[in-house]
């Protein structure tokens, strides 16, 4: 499916809406519970999601649950899901050229907010946009979801959209690094790009910006490809 962009709203901005690559919708299932999706060559793979979650070290969670409680753990978690789709939503509106709206409920104006920190201090140094929403497929091994690919400070770059509780240190967010090197390698393997640029945007929900880079692109690669390795090892056993 093709992404509708007003090309003018976004050349306002000074942004490119670049048509690049023939984008299509992957649908996606659900497999014993976990996220998959379904490929062109009818297959069903898992998505990048689930094969880190399943290959994730789940003791500091388990500790911060027993810690706070599982019924408000469960809260927290939920209300942060909300504010995370919310923001997304407002974010793609945003990248599509598309009228943003704050709401009127606290979750939909606190994501906005949130929306706005992310719009004023990342995506001001994108200069093109090639897709957002992007599904990409790695054929026989995986698939996910971008948020965002297009052009970020003069190269060619994944880029991926967070929220926060609280401001994060590298050494937390290593799944996204793995998640964009995974969304890269698919992107390259299916377009016959070279794509070794990524960049996630966070907001914390007290509206702090941080944003961190794939700094050494080679490393990530051997660590996803090993997280899958082990997750396959893992289902098939």
């Amino acid at each position: 499916m093709t992404m509708k962009i007003s090309e003018d709203i976004l050349k306002s901005k000074g942004i490119a809406y670049v048509q690049k690559f023939p984008y299509d919708e992957l649908s996606k299932t659900s497999k014993n519970g976990k996220r998959h999706y379904n490929t062109p060559d009818g297959r069903q793979v898992p998505s990048v999601t689930t094969v880190l979650s399943a290959t994730k070290d789940m003791t500091h969670l388990h500790a911060w649950r027993k810690r706070v409680g599982v019924e408000k753990a469960a809260q927290i978690t939920q209300e942060s899901a909300n504010i995370g789709t919310v923001m997304h939503n407002s974010l793609e509106k945003h990248v599509k050229g598309q009228e943003r709206r704050p709401g009127s409920n606290l979750i939909h104006q606190k994501a906005h907010k949130m929306a706005n920190v992310i719009i004023d201090n990342g995506l001001k140094d994108v200069t093109e946009v090639w897709g957002s929403e992007v599904s990409l497929h790695y054929p026989e091994l995986y698939a996910g979801t971008t948020d965002l690919v297009g052009v970020y400070n003069g190269a060619p770059a994944i880029m991926d959209f967070k929220q926060a509780r609280r401001l994060k240190k590298k050494e937390w967010v290593e799944d996204y690094f793995l998640q964009l090197v995974a969304y890269s390698e698919a992107h390259n393997k299916i377009y016959d790009t070279q794509i070794n640029a990524g960049r996630v945007f966070i907001c914390t929900q007290a509206n702090e910006f941080q944003t961190f880079e794939i700094d050494n692109y080679d490393h990530w690669v051997g660590q996803w490809y090993a997280k899958l390795e082990q997750y396959y090892k893992k289902v098939l056993d």
